[in-house]
């Protein structure tokens, strides 16, 4: 009896030291992820040092579809133009971004509006994206405190998962948003934003990841709201190219309205 219990003693012992030294490995591992880089690579994933893009942004809603070409550039994090191209009826309608400002310009009635930092949550142009989402001003490293939350198998791909939370004083409506992204490169494959009562809000997903201008991103963003089934907004991206010469006065008023 002592001989059996001894030798259970030492099985359950060998069992503890092997459980701890895969939790110490598993700890190491994750350690070596900065949550910060992947949130930076993954708000900077359509952009670089400048960018320039054509795009098209499909809307489906309950009572109506419509599809617009636009096109857009970028230089570093505070500079962003988006003109629409088509359909005619919307032609040339643009958003400008310079800092903490943004303007909305008009063809039809030749009238710049500055966008007030109450309406960046609304809507763009009728679609599931706001104006936030597309000029991209409010940043998660910037805005949220976060850590990672799981790291592994989840629907048979490897993934990494961060939970951010709005700090204090940040500008934006989110009570959390999820971040989830590939593990082995940091690809996102899913946003999920939830409101302030931490209910499900919408869902950003990722797909057909293919390789522009050097770099291998998603090329299809769709936005599905929760509260409204069967609506959805389409990103399609047809053309990026990074790092062009784009001086600082092109992000200005006066080619807003050109």
């Amino acid at each position: 009896m002592l001989d059996q219990f001894s030798t259970m003693m030492r099985l359950t012992i060998i069992a503890t030291c092997v459980l701890f030294k895969v939790f110490l490995s598993s700890f190491a591992f994750a350690s070596n992820l900065n949550p910060e880089k992947i949130l930076d690579s993954v708000d900077d994933l359509y952009r670089s040092n400048t960018s320039y893009g054509t795009l098209t942004l499909s809307v489906t809603t309950t009572n109506w579809q419509r599809t617009l070409t636009l096109e857009q550039w970028s230089k570093g994090d505070d500079r962003h133009l988006i003109r629409v191209l088509k359909p005619k009826k919307e032609k040339g309608l643009t958003t400008l971004r310079v800092d903490n400002n943004v303007w909305n310009y008009m063809p039809k009635v030749k009238r710049v509006v500055k966008i007030p930092s109450s309406m960046m949550a609304s809507s763009w142009m009728g679609s599931h994206f706001t104006n936030d989402d597309l000029v991209k001003q409010s940043r998660m490293v910037k805005d949220y405190t976060f850590s990672i939350t799981y790291e592994g198998e989840r629907e048979e791909k490897n993934i990494v998962e961060i939970s951010c939370y709005p700090k204090k004083d940040a500008a934006v409506v989110w009570g959390k948003v999820e971040v989830i992204v590939y593990r082995d490169d940091f690809i996102p494959l899913h946003i999920i934003y939830y409101d302030e009562d931490l209910q499900l809000s919408r869902t950003l997903n990722f797909t057909n990841i293919q390789m522009m201008s050097g770099k291998m991103m998603p090329t299809q963003m769709s936005m599905i709201p929760v509260d409204e089934p069967g609506e959805s907004t389409a990103i399609q991206w047809k053309k990026i190219q990074f790092d062009l010469p784009i001086n600082d006065d092109f992000f200005s008023l006066r080619n807003l309205q050109q």
